[in-house]
C-alpha cells in the first residue's frame, strides 16, 4: 500500500463549500499519487470554528463546541470522498461532545466501503488540561481493515510506550500531531519512531503547520509529514521511510508492504516486539547502591 501523511495548514472558511472544495482537493491530490491510506493531523478540524464567525473562532470554549457541532457533516464528507477515491482516511482530529463531562479529542477513521469508527486521545497535554479543559475519552482500539491492522496514537499518546505496547498487534500506527514548537514536533516524532522500533511496525505522523491568528488554541504550529519503521531488515537504516519539509504544507508518501513488517518481526536482526516480556521480571525491583 501507499501511505500519505499530511502537513496540513488550516484556512479561514467563509462557507461550508470552501471546506468541501479544500478537502476534496487534498484527498484528490493524494489519490492521484495512488495513495491508499491518508492521514490528517491532530486538531486540523479547528478551522471549522471559523464558520461560526470570528467571535467563536477566537474563543477557547466556544470554538470547542462550534467544531463539535460540525463533525457529523464532516464525517459525511469524508465518507463520500473515501468512497469516491477508494481510500481509507484518518480525518483531522477534533474536539467532540461525546457524552463525557467535557469534549474529547477524537480522530475518525473512514473506509471506502462506508464504515467509520473513532479513536479518542488518551492522555492530555498541559494546555488541553488547563485552560482548554479537553479530557481523555474512550479506550484504545485496534482497527482490522482491508489494509491491515491499524492503531492510532494521537500526538502526546505516542510518547507513552505502554500505550504503544497495547497496540502491539498493529501493522501500522497513525500519529496525528499538533505541535507549536520544534521541540514538541521532535518529541512526537521520537515517540513515533520509538513505537515503530518497539513494535517492529510502521508509524505515520501527520502535522498541523502554519499560523492561524484567529485561534488561541492552534495559532502557531510546526512539523512535517513522516513515515517510519524499525531500522532493521527490509527497512532503511535510519528507520525513516519518508519525511516532508519542515513547515511546508503538502503530502508525504511512502510505500509499505505488510510482508516486510511480518518478516522483520519474524527474522529481524533484533526482536524487540517478541522480547518485550523479558523486561518484566527485571524491572520489578531496582537495586540501589551507594557509590558516594
Amino acid at each position: 500500500m501507499k501511505i500519505a501523511t499530511a502537513a496540513y495548514q488550516m484556512d479561514w472558511l467563509d462557507n461550508w463549500a470552501q471546506y468541501e472544495d479544500k478537502l476534496a482537493s487534498w484527498v484528490g491530490d493524494a489519490a492521484k499519487e495512488s495513495a491508499d491510506l491518508l492521514v490528517f493531523p491532530e486538531y486540523g478540524a479547528m478551522e471549522l470554528a471559523t464558520l461560526d464567525g470570528e467571535g467563536a473562532a477566537r474563543d477557547l470554549e466556544r470554538s470547542l463546541h462550534a467544531v463539535s457541532d460540525r463533525m457529523e457533516d464532516a464525517a459525511a464528507l469524508h465518507l463520500k470522498l473515501a468512497a469516491e477515491y477508494g481510500v481509507h482516511i484518518l480525518g483531522a482530529s477534533a474536539p467532540v461532545n461525546a457524552g463525557f463531562d467535557r469534549p474529547v479529542n477524537r480522530a475518525e477513521l473512514y473506509t471506502p466501503n462506508g464504515q467509520r469508527d473513532h479513536q479518542d486521545k488518551q492522555i492530555m497535554t498541559m494546555f488541553e488540561r488547563d485552560p482548554w479543559d479537553v479530557m481523555g475519552g474512550g479506550p484504545l482500539k485496534l482497527f482490522d481493515t482491508a489494509l491491515g491492522k491499524i492503531g492510532v496514537l494521537i500526538c502526546y499518546d505516542s510518547e507513552f510506550p505502554l500505550l504503544g505496547r497495547a497496540l502491539a498487534e498493529a501493522d501500522i500506527i497513525l500519529v496525528p500531531s499538533c505541535t507549536e514548537a520544534l521541540a514538541g514536533y521532535w518529541r512526537v516524532r521520537i515517540g513515533a519512531m520509538a513505537r515503530a522500533l518497539e513494535n517492529q511496525c510502521v508509524t505515520a505522523q501527520a502535522s498541523l503547520v502554519g499560523q492561524a491568528d484567529w485561534s488561541e488554541s492552534v495559532d502557531v504550529t510546526i512539523g512535517m509529514g513522516g513515515i517510519f519503521g524499525p531500522p532493521d531488515t527490509g527497512f532503511p537504516s535510519t528507520g525513516v521511510l519518508a519525511e516532508g519539509t519542515l513547515g511546508e504544507p503538502g503530502w508525504t508518501f511512502a510505500d509499505v508492504d505488510l510482508e516486510t513488517i511480518s518478516d522483520v518481526r519474524r527474522a529481524g536482526v533484533v526482536r524487540n516486539r517478541s522480547h518485550w516480556e523479558e523486561q518484566e521480571p527485571r524491572v520489578k525491583s531496582v537495586t540501589n547502591l551507594s557509590l558516594r
